[in-house]
């Protein structure tokens, strides 16, 4: 698999935020991606080296809209945590929001 495609898209939430300032990154990853690829892609996309990489899948959610009921996607995350010193640039971005 393509790192491109085993990498989906970053998790951007508060608890993935607070993650990140201790060198631990979320990722939406493709289900049936398995931890090595998982690194691999990390590290060949973002010129990092990973220690370690946690996976979990989140189940989907029962949501309603009117009489319209449904499911949310199931999906799986993971978080990567990089080398001591090092950091992915997509996360430093969120670093510099205005101070009021």
């Amino acid at each position: 698999m393509d790192p491109t495609q085993v990498i989906i898209r970053p998790v951007v939430s508060e608890k993935s935020y607070v993650l990140s300032t201790v060198g631990k990154y979320t990722f939406r990853v493709h289900p049936d991606a398995h931890k090595t690829q998982i690194r691999q892609a990390v590290e060949s996309l973002f010129d990092v080296h990973v220690e370690e990489v946690r996976t979990s899948s989140v189940k989907s959610k029962p949501k309603r809209r009117g009489t319209t009921s449904g499911r949310t996607r199931a999906w799986k995350k993971a978080i990567v945590q990089v080398r001591e010193g090092e950091e992915i640039p997509i996360f430093q971005s969120l670093d510099a929001s205005p101070q009021e």
